[in-house]
């Protein structure tokens, strides 16, 4: 027998008793947080940086943008690191390294400089995509669930905090504020995760898994593939609401790259992903759903101001609050969602939550327009907690049965269909609406008009609901 305190034990799914469970939901939950935090809390700086630095708005934009290509374009590769070095020692390192990037940040002097900060910072936020990795050798399985439904209500709390404490901060104490934030919760988290996550052998494993032999880190597909995911991000996110010819020659690249990438990794003796997974019956039609929801929920933050301020005439303040109904119900419905799929397993729980959205989307569709805000929240508390239910039924349906060699790049392939998700959804359902209202120029259109335009994109966006529906009935999911 065992002894539960080894290792071992804890890759078989039994995490060592030496180990408090609590702390590590707690250094995962901190970790989540962080990543999701780092994202939305530059946002609201973004106007005091263009003043700081005599910067133009464009220029500053990639604070942001620098952050988002490093976390979407290396994400799959250092969930695969994580698969041969050891999860826990990449963990530890990512939010070491998100907590200096974080400190160089608010230290920087120019904006170049800042901009090459938060591109460190977003690197060790891929490594955080990790954390789902970890909930199954932290967790018994019965309450896998559970845990990614807490994983999810950590997201949507760093969501949701992002723009208000950003905004407190820098009224009080200044951009720089936003940045030591971050790293001195890093710091905490880098405190944590040393103390209670389990020290896996995912090295051990993964040798094991390549025949005895030492596997090799696939550079010249993590070159590809980084190449093709921010060539793809830079399509949909630059041209300041146009989609012209650097877009469409951005598109041949991202293609032309991914082309070679599968190319080179059915050639590779230890490639970055394994095309059979790309082929497995859950994960496959799992990162399908995963794209389409992330891009219908995009909508929400995309449409929604302009919904809200233009056709409702509501104030910015109001416009802020009614947007934060979305990220609050988020954060109190995720463990309970969590819950659920521990109770009624993860299948079932995955078509319910589809079909909580689908009706949210058609409710936003229509009850704006007859009730004004009440109509618009009563949508978005049916809309919030289905995404949630999908999510944790989601990624305990994927990472309760993946393979331990592989459980890093799989968690990480998760966060990368919803990444590429939200960034499509900000170019495809803003064009959506933009063709809706009837042009380009949004913010000045008539109240009436985009009324018409939130009304048709929610029904655009509960048809790719029902799409991911069909995707989880024919991909297999009632045979899981």
């Amino acid at each position: 027998m065992a002894d539960i305190a080894d290792p071992r034990a804890a890759v078989a799914g039994m995490p060592p008793a030496s180990r408090s469970t609590t702390g590590a939901l707690a250094s995962l939950s901190l970790a989540m947080l962080l990543s999701s935090l780092g994202t939305s809390i530059a946002n609201v700086a973004l106007p005091t940086l263009s003043t700081a630095f005599a910067a133009s708005f464009p220029a500053v934009q990639w604070v942001v943008l620098a952050y988002l290509l490093a976390v979407t374009s290396l994400i799959v590769s250092v969930g695969r690191l994580g698969d041969l070095v050891g999860r826990r020692l990449l963990l530890v390192a990512g939010l070491a390294l998100f907590s200096a990037a974080s400190l160089a940040a608010a230290l920087s002097p120019t904006l170049p400089l800042l901009i090459a900060a938060r591109a460190a910072q977003g690197l060790g936020a891929a490594v955080m995509a990790l954390t789902v990795a970890f909930v199954g050798e932290t967790v018994p399985k019965q309450r896998i669930g559970g845990a990614m439904g807490l994983l999810g209500t950590m997201s949507a709390i760093g969501t949701a905090l992002g723009p208000s404490l950003g905004g407190l901060l820098i009224a009080s104490l200044g951009w720089r504020a936003i940045f030591l934030v971050n790293a001195a919760l890093g710091i905490v988290a880098v405190m944590l995760a040393r103390r209670f996550l389990p020290v896996d052998e995912a090295a051990s494993v993964a040798r094991k898994a390549a025949g005895g032999e030492r596997p090799r880190f696939d550079i010249p597909g993590t070159l590809l593939l980084a190449s093709a995911l921010a060539a793809y991000a830079l399509a949909m996110t630059t041209g300041r609401g146009h989609f012209g010819g650097t877009n469409v020659a951005l598109l041949v690249v991202a293609l032309l790259a991914a082309g070679l990438f599968l190319y080179a990794e059915g050639k590779a003796a230890s490639p970055l992903v394994r095309l059979a997974l790309l082929r497995d019956p859950v994960l496959a039609p799992s990162l399908a759903m995963n794209a389409l929801v992330s891009t219908v929920m995009m909508a929400t933050l995309v449409v929604g101001p302009f919904f809200l301020s233009r056709a409702l005439g509501l104030s910015e303040a109001q416009t802020g609050a009614v947007l934060s109904i979305g990220p609050v119900v988020s954060a109190l419905c995720g463990v309970v969602a969590g819950r659920a799929v521990d109770r009624l397993g993860a299948a079932a729980m995955v078509v319910v939550g589809l079909a909580m959205m689908a009706v949210g989307c058609i409710a936003l569709s229509l009850l704006p327009a007859l009730f004004g805000v009440a109509g618009y929240a009563a949508a978005i508390m049916l809309l919030t907690p289905g995404y949630q239910l999908f999510q944790a039924a989601n990624n305990t349906a994927v990472m309760a049965g993946v393979d331990g060699a592989d459980r890093g790049v799989v968690s990480a392939m998760l966060g990368l269909s919803r990444n590429l998700g939200l960034v499509t959804g900000t170019a495809v359902m803003g064009a959506v609406f933009a063709f809706a209202v009837g042009t380009g120029e949004v913010g000045r259109a008539a109240p009436e008009a985009v009324a018409g335009g939130m009304r048709f994109t929610f029904a655009v966006a509960a048809g790719l609901v029902v799409v991911a529906m069909a995707v989880a009935v024919v991909g297999g999911w009632r045979k899981r």
